[in-house]
């Protein structure tokens, strides 16, 4: 069985941790990732984010190694004349070019439709950047955090007496990264239909916004200004939020009213489920704070491990796992999600795979390149010839 991309070409001028994430759930699926890196500055940034026990040598990370698989590495000076013929060579032959560099860049390095659709009409631009392009703020360099301090993460995430907490995990990169991997595929679908490509923008920014999603609705229509609610709980559901066991933590997520009685029923307490100070979400938010009182003493009388056992298919639950936890979780392991692959020095890496399944294949696992690993072979492609590539190595052009 072939995987649904394999056929599709994307010339991708990206680094960290954003764009390189779109870019790989492409190159999961199949497609063509060739990866532009800027020898002068070391490649792409990713490569010297290191733990300090990281296994890999330099030049590489275990940060690169779960961005960055599946894909080719070709380095390439666009500032030059000769870099940018050869990326217009290149663009011959591609489906996209994409981008997750500052707003005002794009254009400056001709990475958009209007400097590239002479070369190939069918082209597909998308840049991924802080704040967007063509803007107030396209030359603002930006990150995940500061997005999550604006865009309200921090003051709906912790305890409401806490300070302004962030998201533990870079959602918003990962987030943004997923838009632009919707708008390559979906761009690149429109081309074929209609003959023409064109540029699509997704910022981090936006994406950040466009999760607000529903509490944004709420303020937007109706002046609601969602804050944060005590033991991670839902704004207006419960039980729906974080309960203390024997042993520590379960969170409990009885979001549709069929639950309450089943719930009751599975901690012995049968009685709660037609006690009209609960019979209802209403009732129940109104008496949160008394709820949580009587379920953490329900709870704290087994373990979460004991519990979940109970919960198990029936009620909405999870424990509160760290990360080893999490990544040792055998359901985990069962679905395939925990993959291995080999990086270029030989190291086994272990990460996270692709969330997409396809039903009897086995996910693509390449560890990621070496830097210009794929030069020689890709340019060969576009007609560079031996001489040409030495003289272009000699001059730095590549």
């Amino acid at each position: 069985m072939k995987f649904p991309l394999e056929g599709v070409r994307i010339i991708s001028v990206e680094q960290y941790g954003a764009g390189p994430f779109g870019t790989m759930q492409l190159a999961d699926l199949g497609a063509e990732i060739i990866k532009i890196e800027n020898a002068s500055e070391g490649g792409d940034v990713g490569r010297h984010v290191r733990h300090p026990d990281d296994p890999l040598p330099q030049g590489d990370s275990m940060f690169h190694q779960a961005f960055n698989r599946n894909k080719c590495s070709i380095t390439l000076n666009l500032k030059s004349d000769e870099g940018a013929d050869i990326l217009h060579r290149l663009v011959k032959t591609a489906d996209a070019v994409f981008n997750n560099l500052r707003g005002d860049l794009p254009a400056k390095l001709g990475l958009t439709y209007d400097d590239l659709k002479h070369i190939n009409e069918k082209i597909v631009c998308v840049h991924l950047s802080a704040y967007g392009r063509n803007n107030e703020r396209e030359a603002w360099p930006g990150y995940d955090y500061l997005m999550q301090a604006e865009c309200v993460y921090l003051l709906v995430t912790g305890e409401p007496d806490g300070p302004p907490s962030r998201f533990g995990l870079s959602l918003v990169d990962l987030s943004t990264g997923l838009q632009a991997a919707i708008a390559l595929s979906s761009g690149i679908l429109g081309a074929r239909t209609s003959g023409k490509g064109g540029d699509y923008d997704v910022s981090l920014f936006d994406a950040a916004t466009a999760n607000i999603c529903y509490v944004g609705a709420w303020y937007l229509t109706a002046g609601i200004n969602t804050g944060r609610s005590a033991r991670s709980g839902h704004p207006n559901l419960t039980p729906s939020q974080l309960y203390k066991t024997k042993d520590g933590w379960i969170f409990i997520m009885c979001n549709k009213e069929k639950f309450w009685p089943v719930l009751c029923d599975a901690i012995g307490r049968p009685e709660l489920g037609s006690d009209p100070n609960y019979a209802s979400f209403a009732d129940r938010l109104r008496n949160r704070d008394q709820l949580t009182e009587v379920l953490d003493d329900a709870l704290s009388t087994h373990t979460t491990d004991e519990w979940m056992e109970k919960f198990a298919g029936r009620v909405p639950a999870a424990p509160v796992n760290d990360i080893a936890k999490a990544l040792e979780n055998p359901f985990a392991r069962s679905t395939g999600q925990i993959i291995s692959y080999d990086a270029p020095d030989g190291t086994t890496v272990t990460s996270t795979g692709p969330a997409i399944r396809i039903p009897r294949q086995v996910p693509l696992a390449k560890g990621a390149p070496a830097m210009a690993q794929d030069l020689d072979e890709v340019l060969s492609e576009i007609g560079v010839s031996r001489e040409q590539l030495e003289e272009l190595k000699a001059r730095k052009i590549v």
